[in-house]
Order: structure tokens, then sequence, then C-alpha cells
């Protein structure tokens, strides 16, 4: 990835200078910043096309009236999901988003991102670091001595600690089962990933129209791993070839959501395309390791931001009535999301940022803070809370391995407390994040849902939280060791801040 750091794609990269950048300090008591409106309205000067998301209405008179008035309004259609009212419109008209939310019908409608869209361009940036064939050989000796399946399963500290290993013994998974990696691409001709991979249930939705041309979902790069790494951790078959996915029997399918340059952006015209496109191809559970760009966090008194929330909102809960539930990555700020406020210097990301302390409880991280979306955090080896990872009591249903190079494991050949996934053009390597927590919890659903296909997203969640481990609040958490608190957790083991519910168990979820 281009940056990534404790605030943008929800994973921390494999170099041990770890690439946390954000910075803990005093909240201000209010915040000082520009309505934000102002700033998009700012950017969007005459002949720069931006694009916007206009919510209406969903019966058919009120859907055509609007779809009228947008063009009246200077704006041009890209795409229309009427069953659920939204619109996404380009315009050059610096004026179309106070225009448009006068028409009648218009309930909503906001620009996506604070700066002139630009035809999306193929930008190449550096390489990662991957897992070398010395370090290969070395983990396939010790997985042989262990008797394992997998070459590179004994590097896999992850998978017993909620009892994959095990479950897979007894039922791997459904190949009626569909996990859906929305993400920055699945490269479905890694060996790993090919016998799980379903094409008919992937696209390419980065423009906020679904391309379900042959192999329009893999990543336009290997710069753009994220989501190759991520479909390891929940489907890498057990067919004797590098690693092993939580849920190896079920199915995994891409739909690309990220900018294909160098910044990898998520735009909320992406998410609600993908989303209604995972719902009607008929996917279980949808994997959601990000935040929605340009905003970490929406508030509903921005117009702009408003729409944003509402447009994703009814693509969840259309996708869940289609049957499907939404997994999500907590976010790596480190940030107390049932606190009495965070102070946001990053937002929006796609322009200049301006800093501002945002409540929490009203202004939300998309998706993980929607209603009925799992929303996970992230341990390490120790199972102890990751460093990085976003916590809060009631915001956080269940916690899942996502790595953490402080939590340094001892049963592993390479020592390694990140977690270890494929990686674009046949490689594998080590990432840390809930990025990586996520794919653990959602491959878990999909393994409660093969072993009961008739649940509900809702029962779904129940069951997943209910199956899942418990764990009390550490007396005290002091990640560095300086002396100071890092984190305060609340809550008894059945529910607290840091672990939710308890951390996922695979297990249980073939056996209950």
């Amino acid at each position: 990835m281009a940056h990534l750091s404790s605030r943008r794609r929800l994973a921390l990269a494999v170099p041990v200078a770890l690439s946390l950048t954000a910075s803990l300090g005093f909240l201000p008591a209010t915040a000082v910043a520009a309505p934000t409106s102002d700033v998009t309205a700012a950017a969007a000067t005459a002949g720069e096309t931006m694009s916007y998301v206009v919510n209406t209405r969903t019966d058919r008179g009120t859907v055509a009236s609007v779809k009228k008035a947008i063009a009246k309004a200077g704006g041009s259609i890209v795409t229309s999901y009427d069953k659920i009212g939204v619109i996404v419109v380009h315009s050059a008209d610096p004026s179309f988003g106070a225009k448009i939310r006068t028409v009648r019908g218009v309930e909503s409608a906001g620009a996506t991102r604070t700066v002139p869209f630009v035809p999306a361009a193929t930008t190449d940036v550096g390489a990662v670091d991957r897992l070398s064939a010395a370090e290969a050989a070395e983990i396939a000796e010790a997985s042989a001595e262990a008797g394992l399946s997998e070459p590179l399963e004994a590097d896999q500290w992850d998978l017993p600690a909620i009892g994959a290993d095990k479950a897979a013994t007894i039922n791997p998974g459904s190949k009626k089962v569909t996990v859906a990696v929305i993400d920055t691409g699945v490269d479905d001709t890694h060996p790993d990933l090919a016998p799980s991979f379903s094409a008919s249930q992937s696209a390419d939705c980065s423009t906020g129209v679904a391309d379900t041309t042959a192999g329009a979902w893999r990543p336009v790069d290997d710069d753009h791993y994220h989501g190759t790494h991520v479909a390891g951790s929940i489907a890498a078959a057990r067919n004797g070839v590098g690693i092993a996915g939580v849920a190896p029997g079920v199915k995994v399918s891409g739909i690309t959501v990220a900018q294909p340059d160098e910044n990898q952006l998520f735009f909320t015209e992406a998410i609600v395309c993908a989303f209604v496109f995972a719902a009607d191809s008929g996917v279980e559970v949808t994997n959601n390791s990000y935040y929605i760009d340009p905003w970490e966090y929406n508030c509903p008194d921005d117009p702009d931001q408003k729409a944003l929330l509402d447009a994703v909102t009814r693509a969840k809960k259309y996708a869940e009535s289609k049957g499907t539930l939404h997994v999500a990555s907590a976010g790596n700020s480190y940030n107390d999301l049932d606190g009495d406020a965070i102070l946001d210097e990053g937002s929006p990301d796609d322009g200049t940022p301006i800093t501002r302390t945002i409540d929490p409880h009203v202004c939300l991280d998309m998706p993980a803070q929607l209603d009925g979306v799992v929303t996970v955090s992230a341990t390490g080896y120790f199972n102890g809370k990751s460093y990085y990872s976003n916590y809060g009591k009631g915001v956080i249903d269940v916690a899942a391995p996502g790595g953490d190079a402080r939590q340094i494991p001892t049963g592993t050949p390479s020592q390694n407390g990140r977690i270890l996934s494929t990686m674009p053009s046949g490689g594998y390597a080590w990432l840390q994040g809930t990025s990586m927590a996520g794919p653990h919890a959602a491959a878990v659903a999909a393994l409660i849902k093969s072993t009961h296909p008739h649940a509900t997203p809702g029962a779904l969640a129940a069951m997943l939280k209910a199956q899942a481990t418990k764990f009390d609040c550490p007396e005290t958490y002091d990640y560095n060791n300086d002396g100071v608190e890092d984190a305060i957790c609340v809550g008894g083991p059945r529910q607290n801040g840091f672990y939710g519910a308890g951390i996922v168990d695979a297990l249980k979820a073939v056996t209950k």
C-alpha cells in the first residue's frame, strides 16, 4: 500500500520498523474547524467534476422525478440503485449539492470526496517485503516435523489460537457459503486461492458500477496486496501449498472497491455498489477491512457526511434483508470508540485534513460503527489486545487474531507476531492490523453458516458472540511499559471494551 499508517487501510505492514504514525494526546474541549461542507464547496470550483450520492424515497415516481432534477441541476447520473434510492452522480457545478438538496423527494445528498474527481490511473509504487525462500524452507521443515498439512502452517499461530486447525478436520466449511472480500482486489490465480474462488460473485465496483468482466476483480498491481492477504486468511485451501485459511472449505470472492492509483482510497459509491452486488450475488458474509474515505468519522450534522451515512446504511440494510452478514475491522488508531471525544486530525484524507474533535457516539466510522455490522478488534499471540487496535465497550462485538509485533510467539519458526497470508503473484507475507482480525471473524461466521445454513445474519452474529471465548479486562494495559496506562478496558468477561463478547472460536462454530 502507498501509506500504511495507523488510520489508513486497516493493516500495519511487515517491516520491523513499525509504521504506526498516529500520536496520543490530550483532546481539546471544543473543535476549531470550518464546517466540512465548506471544505467540499471550496474544492468544487467551476469546471472541476465532483462525485455525489443523492438519496431519495424509493417509489418509482420520486426516483424518476429526482433523476430529471439531477440533469437540470447540472449533474450526470453514473448509476442508480433504485431499490434503495441511491443515485451516484458526477457534476462540475460547484452548487450542485446545494441545489439538489432542495428538490422534492431528495432526503440527503452530498459529495463523496473533497477534491475534484480524477479518472483513475494505475501507478506502480515500490515492492512489499515478502516471505523469503530461506524463511519458507525453514518453516516448511518445521511444518513437516509437526505433521502439518500445509508447508507454511507452522508459522500460522493464529489458527490454533481460535481452534481453526482442529475445526478443519471436522468441517472445513461448505462450498455453498461465500465470503466476499470487499477490498483492493483478490488475486484468484494464487495457488492457495484458486480452489476456493468464486468468479461469479466477484466484480470491480471501484467506479460505483459493478464490472463483472473476467479478472476485473484482480489487483491492478502487486502493491494492491491488501485484499489478497485478507482472502488467504479466510479460505486458503488445504491443498499442500503454502498456508491454510480459517475456513478452507468455503468460497471466497473479490469485490474491488479501492481506487486503482497509489492512494487506494475507498469511496462511498464503491461501497454501495459492493454491498448491493454482494447481496444480489447470494454472498452470505462480507469482510470489510477498511473505513470509507475520505472521512474517518462521518458526522450527521454535515450535509455531505450525512448523505454518505445514509447511502451506505441503505445499502447495508438491503444486503442484510437478502441474507448477508457484514463483518468489519475496528480500526488501528488505538481510539476508544466509546469514549467522550476523539481527535481526528487526518480527515479528509483525499485533500487537506482539518483538525476536529468528534463524539464517536454521533460521528461514525463506516462501516464498523453501523448497526448490525459485526465489529472486530485485534489480538496478538498471547491473546492481549493488539497495541494499535481500536476498542470500546458496546462497539466491539468480538475479537480475533490480527497480529502484534510486540507479542512475540515462542512456538513458531519465525517468531513473528504478525499474520502470515497470501500475496499477489503467488507470494506470502506477514501483516498486522485489525484488517487481519476481521477476516478471522468473517471466516468463523462462514463456518457457523456452514453448520447452520438457515441462520439469518442476526442469528449468525448472535452465535458468533455466544460461542466466543470469554476474556476479562486486564488489570492494567501498558503496551510500551513506560508506566503509563495506554487504554482503559471497561466491562466484564461477557462484554468488555477490548474483546467484546470474546475471541472468536472456529471449533465451536463447527461443533455447536
